[in-house]
Order: structure tokens, then sequence, then C-alpha cells
């Protein structure tokens, strides 16, 4: 395939590396966390990336432009899991946390949202049940209801309550409802920044707020004749066929995704 021969959706995974790999100077890897590197857990503190991925991804840094996880999780949570990798950039909290080259750098007009955050967290853990996992971000609150899927329904109200009198949004994930800063960051934006001078990028998620990003490379290669964007899809039965059909290919488990990664690393390498 020539270098400059844009392939069309939709197209097979092997077409897609065939571009990639001649382009790979020129391509940035995004990730999702949850449900990408690592399985979902009822206690989100308790999740790991599978081995397989640490290895993986350091490896494609050093074979492509760049490597990227973009995260609802802070950096800090993040540089825990991932200590060891030294070319990989981490995005927190949807992009309002960025660790580039050894710094953290957060969204100023995110910041003076912390101590109404903290507050926030001691209220849901005073009104809502114990069995509500409370998880607080420093800049968002998570409410887990993974392990209550009945108190859904209790969760969305007093999310909505909470968003209505202190002026957040509501970012809604698997089995969780998450508050956040009224400051304009979403993984779509995240990746449209990224990709502006990138000719190829991949972006993995499992999660609706994935779509976003997905939507982010549809918009760059409408814009430009010579990026290309491949979009996938990790299945899970809680965001279902929404998200696989919003995707180029669908990759059924964390362990897949570093399967995945691992059989094309030798085409990188002639």
């Amino acid at each position: 395939m020539a270098e400059s021969a844009r392939p069309s959706h939709p197209l097979s995974a092997a077409e897609a590396w065939e571009f990639t790999v001649a382009r790979a100077k020129d391509t940035t890897f995004f990730f999702d966390f949850d449900g990408v590197l690592a399985p979902v857990a009822d206690d989100p503190d308790a999740v790991h990336p599978v081995p397989q991925a640490l290895d993986v991804l350091e490896t494609l840094a050093g074979l492509v432009a760049r490597v990227a996880i973009v995260s609802a999780r802070p950096v800090s949570f993040l540089q825990s899991r991932f200590a060891r990798l030294t070319h990989v950039d981490l995005y927190g909290l949807y992009g309002l946390e960025v660790l580039h080259e050894g710094e953290v750098v957060t969204e100023p007009a995110a910041l003076p949202w912390v101590p109404a955050m903290a507050d926030l967290a001691e209220q849901a853990r005073a009104e809502l049940p114990d069995a509500i996992l409370v998880e607080y971000k420093r800049l968002s609150v998570a409410l887990h209801y993974r392990t209550a899927p009945h108190l859904a329904d209790q969760v969305e109200r007093w999310g909505h309550e909470q968003a209505e009198r202190l002026g957040l949004r509501i970012q809604r994930g698997r089995m969780v409802v998450e508050l956040k800063p009224p400051v304009d960051q979403d993984k779509g934006m995240v990746i449209s920044d990224a990709v502006l001078t990138a000719g190829c990028a991949w972006y993995f998620g499992d999660d609706m707020s994935d779509v976003k990003a997905f939507d982010a490379l549809r918009a760059r290669e409408a814009l430009d004749p010579g990026f290309f964007g491949m979009c996938v899809a990790v299945a899970n039965p809680e965001t279902g066929a929404e998200l696989s059909s919003a995707a180029d290919l669908t990759l059924e488990s964390p362990e897949a995704v570093a399967r995945f990664l691992t059989d094309a690393l030798p085409a990188f390498r002639g």
C-alpha cells in the first residue's frame, strides 16, 4: 500500500496495520485504562493493568511517534500503575491533568473546584447507601454502584440534584455516575488537540465516553485527507453494541488488546 493512500473504512485489521507501519513515525496510539488495559473490578483501587500490557506499551512507544493513556483516573493513580513506563504520556480526569515528559499539568480552570469536590465526596458518603463506593479524585467524584445495581436510579437522582445545586457536569460510565467541574474538557477534546500534527492515530476504548474520542478521529479524517484514524472498541455487556457499532474493530478483553498489539510488533521491525 502506498504511504499516501489512506485506506477507506471499513477495513480489516491487517489493512490498518499495513498503513500504520508505513506511517509509524507519524502515528499516535491512545488507550483508555479501565476495561481496555485493565479489567474492570468492584473496587476501583484494586485494578491493575494486565501484565502483558506494560511491556507492549513501552515497546510500542519506541516504535511510533507517541503512546498515551487517556483515562477518567487521576494522573497520580495512573503513575502508580505505570511507574516503569518512561515513554508513555498520561492524561487523567478526562484530560484535566496530563503527565508529559515528567511534568504534571492541571487545567487551571478546574483547580478552584478542589474544595467543592472534597466536600461533595463527604456528603455522598453520608447520604448515599453504604453499598455505593464513593471515589474522590480531587477534581471529580465518582459514585460506583457496580455491587448494587438496584440502586442505580437513586444514585442518578442524587447526582443530578448535586450537579444542579453546584453547577457541575455529569459523566456516566460503566456502573458509575461521575460529577465534574463545569470545565470544557473531555476525551474527544484531548484527542482533537493531540492529533493536530499526527498523520495516523488509533484509539482503544470500552465506554460511552470513548465515543467522543472516536468522533474526534472521524472529524480529523474529514478535515485532513491524509490523516487515518482507527477506532477500536473493547467489548463488554455494559456498553453493548452501541460502542462496537461506532468502532472499526472490536476486541473482547484487555488481554486481547495486549495480544493484538504484541502480534503486530514484528511488522514494525521489518
